[in-house]
């Protein structure tokens, strides 16, 4: 279906963190919006199938994958053998010399990503915002985190976030909307093993309603996350910004429709973006027109589209790719935990989140207990126990409901060797090239991985956990969730594709809302409550300035 007119105010390119916050904001000041999104509106109560007996074979119902390629594999180094990801049942799970890549775990739908993130809702560390300045690495952010503090709360609030009175480094004006979680059996006996190695373990803030909010209630704690949440109890973006987007009646969502390229003219020597070309669900080609344009489709599409579009700053388009540094270790605990019980990850050891090159590497950290995979018996079968027939069987019967792990997520600095361009040779339905991705570790994330491997382990030990059944590592494979910084935020137009107010350099009705601003990838944070907060603060700075005529 196409779009009931032929000119609007503002046309949003994506539904999920970035750009329905945007959209909400807009329209609920007044102004014509229309939103694109090139996957289907997924309904909770029918799409998921946390409520099938055959839950654990059939994962995220993903019914539009957009294609990508990869590039160049990087040569593992024999330096960090003990890194690879390997687990009881099948041994290695990358047998070759390269890093091998799997996937980019991106969804196309009504909310984005958010579909199946595990919920998470962290604010950035204070200091992450100024890398180069305090540790002399990557670059600062132009804005600060005191700018960001007024719509992270805001965002908080829609979402229905639960979490403690305080988190280090982020100072708050108010506390979260809702109390946090308990935690989970299997997370107090983590618990354990942290204190004997001095840590303190933090309920985490997430997205997961701990009591009755929104016409949606408390999170029955069944680990499902990554699946779809069948109960609105969840605050991805379609269950929470959505909604608020529907209700001013200023804003049209279209879905299941593909944006191939942005129009761009020239008048009076000042470039404009003017409208844009997108293909319907049926196939056919349409052209709107906008006053104001704004990419929100991840730090992968975005730069795909912009390419396409031959629209660049500098060359810099798709450079300072940053991916998802990850390391998780899964043992096996004598006692019965029932770890596949509670919410992924009910909480966070901070003590490493500050920048700190003293460690060896500069960048911060999170690490926290969870369930791994070990939340079916399937997942038990196929990853934990090895054999077959009634040993087997045996096995994986004494040991469900043993499995804990230990992981951690942490910064990336951008390197030469990773960005996102297109391949000109592989194109979509639509005869668009699709987004090629390379990523190369440095130094820095190989010994931040190292670390993160000791301190499981010591944490595992320490909670009588001792045998390993398995570790995961992005040593050796690309499975990058959360992803940055291909259209880095800056104030120097020579380094940076938009301007503190998300703004593309040069084009001043073009903006970008999403995690391709991010100039630095922050200590293992997950990104969707920073970028619903810059599409806030960018939607808050347009309308100001619009109000001034």
């Amino acid at each position: 279906m196409p779009a009931k007119k032929q000119k609007y105010d503002c046309i949003v390119i994506g539904s999920g963190p970035g750009g329905a916050p945007f959209a909400w904001q807009l329209a609920a000041n007044g102004m014509d919006v229309l939103v694109l999104e090139a996957g289907p509106k997924y309904d909770p109560y029918k799409a998921y199938a946390l409520d099938k007996t055959d839950w654990e074979t059939q994962g995220f119902p993903e019914t539009k994958r957009i294609r990508n390629t990869f590039g160049k594999s990087q040569p593992l180094d024999l330096k960090y053998e003990k890194l690879r990801s390997w687990n009881k049942a099948v041994g290695k799970l990358n047998r070759t010399k390269e890093r091998r890549y799997l996937k980019y775990q991106h969804v196309a739908g009504i909310g984005g990503t958010t579909l199946h993130f595990q919920g998470e809702a962290h604010r950035l560390n204070e200091n992450a915002f100024r890398m180069k300045s305090l540790y002399d690495v990557a670059v600062d952010w132009p804005i600060g985190y005191s700018d960001l503090e007024p719509y992270y709360a805001q965002a908080e609030k829609v979402l229905g976030v639960a979490g403690p009175e305080k988190v280090p480094d982020r100072p708050r004006k108010n506390p979260y909307p809702l109390k946090p979680h308990k935690l989970s059996y299997a997370s107090q006996i983590i618990e354990k093993g942290c204190k004997k190695h001095g840590l303190e373990l933090t309920p985490n803030s997430v997205a997961i309603l701990s009591e009755v909010y929104r016409d949606a209630p408390p999170c029955n704690y069944c680990n499902g996350c990554v699946w779809g949440c069948p109960r609105k109890d969840k605050g991805s973006v379609d269950v929470t910004f959505i909604p608020l987007v529907q209700e001013t009646g200023k804003c049209e969502i279209l879905e299941n429709v593909f944006v191939t390229r942005i129009e761009v003219e020239k008048k009076n020597g000042v470039r404009k973006a003017k409208g844009l070309v997108y293909y319907d669900n049926k196939g056919k080609e349409h052209f709107v027109s906008g006053d104001y344009i704004t990419v929100a489709c991840g730090a992968v599409e975005t730069p795909r589209l912009l390419i396409n579009s031959e629209i660049d700053n500098n060359d810099l388009v798709g450079k300072n790719f940053m991916e998802t540094t990850f390391y998780e270790a899964v043992a096996f605990h004598p006692e019965r935990l029932d770890s596949y019980r509670g919410i992924p990850m009910d909480s966070i050891i901070w003590k490493w989140n500050t920048p700190d090159p003293k460690r060896g590497f500069p960048g911060g950290l999170r690490m926290f207990p969870t369930a791994g995979s070990a939340l079916g018996p399937l997942s038990y079968a196929l990853r934990y126990s090895s054999g077959w027939g009634e040993s087997f069987v045996k096995d994986v019967e004494k040991w469900f409901g043993h499995a804990v792990a230990v992981g951690g997520i942490a910064e990336f600095l951008p390197n030469d060797d990773t960005f996102i361009t297109v391949n000109p040779d592989i194109k979509d339905q639509y005869g668009a090239p699709v987004a090629n991705i390379q990523s190369f570790l440095g130094e820095s994330e190989l010994k931040c991985l190292e670390f993160m491997s000791a301190k499981a382990k010591e944490i595992l030990d320490a909670s009588g956990a001792t045998e390993i059944v398995e570790e995961v590592s992005t040593y050796d494979l690309f499975s990058a969730t959360h992803v940055y910084g291909t259209c880095r935020m800056g104030k120097d137009r020579e380094k940076s594709v938009v301007d503190p107010s998300l703004r593309f350099h040069g084009i001043p009705n073009l903006l970008v809302t999403d995690a391709s601003v991010f100039p630095t990838s922050g200590g293992g944070e997950a990104p969707s409550l920073t970028i619903e907060a810059l599409s806030l603060r960018a939607a808050d700075l347009l309308l100001k300035e619009l109000k001034k005529g």
